[in-house]
């Protein structure tokens, strides 16, 4: 590190741009707000319902626009969130309690002031400037005298790219998901739902699938409105649900002794929080692929993309039988779950029990029709566990390069080979 600067943030800032004060004045139309809430290091949280009217954005950003590039921080609630503007983002408007900086042109490089301000050790010379015990949060002077160390513009804008390169790929898996998901759904919409092929069929309609699958189809639909031969049964007759144990929170651990213990809060993330040594005598393991549903607060089916763990209370696994694709059986229960969430009353925090799951029905076609729809529809979340597993492996290699780059302990060259052997 013998050429790298020690300095205070202030004095290698071109710009800093703060609005704090009072909340603008929501409007249920409008250009989106980036809050505290919705700023987070792993990307913006969606969707941004915060909106203030289009023609109050100039009177709120009187105080400076941001630029493409320009890294936005949270300095309260929490504190320490970071993230970089893209074309996109820069036309929001900039909420309170963030902050939004620019690098001094040859000295700092923005890029490479997102890693930075991200790292572990500068998060803890941040949360050292603190103040508050409730809810901890910086100062707009406290920020600006944080110490900083940084290597010469060439080396840091090297860093930049390279660890951009990860977080670019991981964003391009998430967005191919995104893509992939719609893909998978838009199908079963069409068979099982809208019954669009018996329904073209009706109405003397061009076929639109391959012959072979095309006569698969009946020619009508019943006084029911399905189509003829098809049949409303039991969730268990295309699924088995398995629910978590009860594992002991007194054995929990983060030093990661032990397996992954999967909790509700995880699931969102596919990032267990806690491990366990126990063994529970009716403990059950998530794989990838699995139908994972938490069954407090909300009720979604995720389609694991994480590491195997064990499943805790209070989480369920809906398993596909054989001849069942996990799309039709997740695109299946999704509405229900979602019909469950939105009329069940509690006090408090809203319960999905096994009396609602065994009140879940499914459509059945034949098995003919239900074969071709997993051959067809099956490849697209096989793709989408693949590439949450990739993102997660180059999530792991991300962070653990940001800090050995940004304290200067392996090279920018060392650092490249690393990710060349793991491409």
């Amino acid at each position: 590190m013998t050429d790298w600067h020690d300095d205070i943030l202030e004095n290698c800032l071109e710009t800093l741009l703060d609005y704090r004060g009072k909340s603008p004045p929501k409007a249920s139309v409008g250009i989106p707000v980036l809050s505290a809430k919705v700023v987070k290091t792993s990307g913006l949280l969606q969707p941004i319902e915060q909106k203030i009217a289009f023609d109050y954005y100039a009177k709120w950003m009187v105080r400076g626009l941001p630029h493409v590039g320009d890294v936005v921080m949270t300095t309260e609630g929490p504190m320490g969130e970071v993230i970089q503007l893209t074309e996109e983002t820069v036309q929001y408007a900039l909420g309170q309690r963030i902050v939004c900086l620019r690098g001094k042109s040859g000295i700092l490089d923005n890029t490479f002031l997102r890693y930075l301000l991200s790292s572990p050790s500068q998060q803890n010379i941040l949360e050292g400037y603190s103040t508050g015990t409730t809810v901890p949060g910086i100062s707009q002077k406290a920020l600006r005298s944080l110490p900083i160390s940084y290597p010469p513009f060439d080396t840091q804008r090297q860093i930049g790219i390279l660890l951009s390169s990860l977080d670019d790929k991981i964003d391009l898996n998430r967005r191919t998901n995104e893509t992939l998901e719609a893909m998978a759904r838009t199908l079963f919409r069409d068979w099982f739902v809208d019954f669009g092929p018996t329904r073209a069929k009706m109405a003397g309609e061009a076929p639109y699938l391959a012959p072979e699958l095309w006569e698969l189809f009946p020619d009508g639909l019943d006084e029911e409105g399905k189509p003829e031969g098809w049949n409303f049964s039991s969730i268990y007759d295309v699924a088995s649900v398995v629910y978590g144990a009860p594992f002991a929170s007194s054995l929990f651990n983060t030093q990661s002794e032990g397996i992954p213990l999967v909790r509700i809060r995880d699931l969102p993330s596919e990032k267990p929080s806690v491990w366990t040594t126990e063994v529970h005598p009716k403990g059950f393991k998530i794989l990838p692929g699995m139908i994972v549903v938490g069954m407090d607060g909300e009720f979604r089916a995720h389609l694991w993309g994480g590491e195997e763990a064990w499943l805790n209370q209070r989480v369920c696994v809906f398993q596909p039988k054989d001849g069942i694709s996990s799309v039709f059986l997740r695109e299946t229960i999704i509405p229900q779950l979602k019909f469950i969430e939105d009329t069940e009353v509690a006090t408090t925090v809203i319960h999905l029990g096994k009396g609602d799951i065994d009140a879940f029905k499914t459509l059945l076609p034949s098995h003919e029709i239900m074969a071709s729809f997993s051959d067809l529809a099956q490849i697209y979340y096989d793709k989408i566990v693949l590439n949450k597993q990739e993102g997660r492996s180059l999530a792991q290699l991300r962070d653990l390069l940001l800090p050995k780059l940004m304290s200067g302990e392996i090279s920018i060259r060392d650092a490249e080979k690393m990710v060349e052997d793991a491409a």
